[in-house]
């Protein structure tokens, strides 16, 4: 059985948050998710990045971590 992991990269967009410290609030709670292995929060764009193993952290878990840090989220249409 193979071990070979495949890393994802995930767009999402994000609302409410107002200051650039909602940040690092966002990526803290994304990079605590295992299978994510970077996130960058793009504050004046909305845009969210997360590099993530999807077997281990899906697209609904990088939304759930968004929430769960009080912000919303939807993936990108693009």
């Amino acid at each position: 059985m193979s071990t070979t992991t495949t890393n994802k990269k995930t767009v999402l967009r994000a609302e409410g948050f107002s200051c650039p410290s909602c940040v690092a609030k966002i990526e803290g709670q994304l990079d605590r998710l295992d299978g994510v292995q970077e996130s960058k929060v793009h504050f004046a764009s909305s845009r969210i990045e997360v590099q993530h193993d999807p077997a281990v952290a899906t697209v609904d878990d990088l939304v759930a971590a968004v929430k769960k840090a009080g912000y919303t989220a939807t993936p990108a249409t693009f």
